[in-house]
């Protein structure tokens, strides 16, 4: 297996996690929290679909749809305790603006050569990613670090381990 197998896998594999952890929530179980002070679902999703498109932008500028206006500012750290639906988009628009970010992510990956996956990152990325590769890496890896937390919140609402 080459890198973009590689790194195909690994974001194959955390949008397939993803997937079967929110496939039978509702829009309300969104916004549960697993314990207070926790992030919710609904704010997690925004934030990892808005991470998506930063990060692929910084290293492959224009490759990534333009996120709703305001989208960002939404999914802030500033409101992130926020609990108003109002302020949250459906389970149906997270998951439409998942998918099309996520093509486009796949997409900027089949454009970059073995080489260009060791180029460098521009701030603030260089902070905590040495390379291009390590962003691609990430798109898999981040959001398993969030649904990791959305196990608990299924507990929490009754649903059954599905791992």
């Amino acid at each position: 297996m080459n890198a973009h197998g590689a790194f195909r896998a690994g974001i194959s594999g955390g949008q397939n996690l993803v997937e079967t952890y929110i496939k039978d929530l509702s829009d309300a179980d969104l916004l549960v929290r697993a314990v207070p002070g926790t992030n919710h679902i609904a704010w997690q999703l925004g934030h990892l679909i808005a991470a998506e498109n930063a990060m692929l932008e910084a290293v492959r500028p224009g490759s990534m749809p333009k996120l709703p206006a305001g989208f960002r500012e939404r999914h802030s750290k500033e409101k992130a305790n926020s609990d108003d639906a109002k302020d949250f988009l459906t389970k149906d628009q997270y998951l439409k603006l998942f998918k099309e970010q996520r093509s486009a992510t796949l997409k900027a990956l089949e454009s970059m050569s073995e080489a260009d996956f060791d180029g460098p990152v521009p701030e603030p990325l260089s902070q905590y990613l040495r390379n291009v590769g390590d962003v691609f890496s990430m798109q898999g890896t981040h959001w398993v670090m969030h649904a990791g937390q959305w196990a608990l919140i299924r507990r929490k609402l009754g649903h059954p381990p599905l791992f």
